[in-house]
């Protein structure tokens, strides 16, 4: 359908060669089928997933996409071109996604000569099909040349929507043998859920800290010129800026040193935990000691509370974090699950500030430290409740066992730097997000490995067939997986089952 509307020689060459692509697949369906005992020929109703998939690409291959004229109305081929572009936008998810999961995959083969679906991770992870989804993609593109913003912002709601389907039509798999993820399926109804996570370039994009202290500059920026508060001794802006600089300087300086100095002079051949906690005691003496020079600058002194509130609404999430609070938020009595938040964060009016503005606050516990405030005025003191690795190690454990001991308890977190290291050990599943080279650093060094999420996962699961009574995640197993993003943590917690 989609070649019959398209005007350009070569752009028909291509869906020519594609359509030939799709029939060999097909062959292969069938050769399959019939080493099952399945006779390919035989009428099988399709699954509701299946026909909801195809329904979608039929229609729009007949013009009948929201926002656009009907197939009837669009008479020019130059119209009829534009059929062409919205039906390969719609195919083109499921040549990229086919093309990723059969590369992702192929890796098992290597484990497993005999993997009973060789034959489709071959297919699907071959360069020919890869080649065929940059195909495609490019023909996307050709067609796409001439359309309006309007017009490929159509094209962009018809690809979402396919990818929506192609999930819905893996989802639809019935699934009769115990599973690792999602968690929230794994979990249920064996155990109860606890969910930690830290704050600062976990959840956001930027530090905190740096904020606060642009609010505080600006502050007394307000103040002088309004010419307020006379009662306190309010240096320049310039100047103040100038005594953050300094602060922030010597911070990375003696930051870079106190890694030198806690690092074993080894690497442990296995996870050394003792050791890690006594080094994490020389971050934590470094860390006291750059609050407390922070405090004794005065730069956090005369910040009104709801500048801050302000500021804390216009904190940008990572990728992903958002819609997996809301999710957590809207579901959590139904999973039996707790969701905290710890933070070495200065102002925990800042965190819930950024969680209640995206509608995220609901059951979410902040742990952090606050600021001490005269009416709505930050005096400049920090209430000190988390300043180090171990303060948030012992904030974690507190939690965990100040839960009612009637339910078994499964805890996930998820950090990004070495503030996390302990917290990420102790939890049964530990979660970095993003690729911070000293944290790797610095585990390696005591015996920690990092293992991509998705791998660990299939071992996890190769486990749990053949223990299915005991847990298969374990505190202090030495092993901290690693995402990119908090899509793939909303993914492997959630599933489809709440997307």
């Amino acid at each position: 359908m989609a070649e019959d509307c398209a005007d350009d020689d070569d752009e028909r060459a291509t869906i020519a060669a594609l359509r030939k692509a799709v029939l060999q697949e097909l062959n292969l369906h069938a050769s399959v089928l019939q080493e099952w005992g399945v006779d390919p020929t035989k009428e099988i109703p399709p699954s509701p997933a299946t026909t909801k998939y195809t329904d979608f690409l039929l229609a729009t291959a007949a013009g009948k996409v929201d926002g656009a004229k009907g197939s009837d109305k669009m008479v020019t081929p130059f119209e009829k071109t534009k059929i062409a572009a919205y039906t390969v936008g719609a195919m083109t998810p499921c040549m990229r996604l086919y093309a990723y999961l059969g590369k992702e995959l192929t890796v098992f083969l290597k484990q497993d000569e005999n993997h009973p679906y060789k034959k489709w991770i071959n297919t699907y992870g071959s360069s020919g099909f890869e080649d065929n989804a940059l195909q495609i993609e490019e023909l996307l593109d050709k067609l796409s040349v001439s359309l309006t913003g309007e017009e490929l912002e159509i094209i962009g709601k018809l690809y979402q929507q396919a990818m929506r389907l192609e999930v819905e039509f893996f989802a639809a798999q019935p699934v009769d043998q115990p599973v690792v993820a999602p968690l929230s399926r794994y979990c249920d109804p064996k155990y109860k859920l606890l969910i930690f996570s830290d704050f600062d370039l976990t959840c956001t994009v930027v530090d905190s800290s740096a904020i606060l202290a642009e609010i505080a500059i600006l502050s007394y920026q307000k103040a002088s010129q309004g010419g307020t508060d006379n009662t306190l001794d309010r240096t320049k802006s310039a100047d103040l800026r100038s005594s953050w600089n300094i602060l922030s300087k010597q911070y990375m300086e003696e930051y870079e040193q106190c890694m030198e100095r806690l690092l074993p002079l080894e690497e442990a051949r296995s996870l050394d935990y003792n050791q890690l906690y006594k080094g994490m005691e020389v971050l934590e003496e470094f860390e006291k000691l750059a609050n407390s020079r922070v405090v004794d600058s005065g730069v956090l002194r005369g910040m009104n509370l709801e500048d801050i509130r302000k500021a804390g609404e216009r904190l940008i999430l990572q990728d992903g974090c958002k819609n997996f609070f809301q999710k957590i938020g809207e579901t959590r009595e139904k999973l039996n699950l707790d969701i905290h938040i710890l933070s070495y964060c200065w102002c925990a009016d800042l965190i819930r500030s950024a969680f209640s503005s995206v509608g995220c606050l609901d059951g979410l516990n902040v742990h952090s430290n606050e600021f001490a405030f005269e009416g709505s005025v930050s005096t400049g003191q920090i209430e000190r409740k988390m300043q180090s690795p171990l303060d948030k190690v012992e904030k974690f454990k507190s939690i965990k066992s100040g839960m009612d001991g009637t339910a078994s308890l499964l805890s996930v977190y998820i950090g990004d730097s070495i503030g996390d290291l302990l917290c990420l050990l102790e939890a049964d599943i530990g979660i970095v997000v993003g690729s911070s080279t000293i944290l790797r650093k610095v585990g390696k060094q005591f015996g920690v490995s990092f293992v991509p999420l998705f791998p660990g996962l299939v071992e996890k699961q190769r486990q749990l067939t053949e223990q299915e009574a005991a847990s298969v995640f374990k505190a202090r197993s030495s092993v901290i997986y690693t995402v990119s993003s908090w899509s793939e943590i909303h993914a492997f917690i959630l599933g489809n089952d709440f997307s």
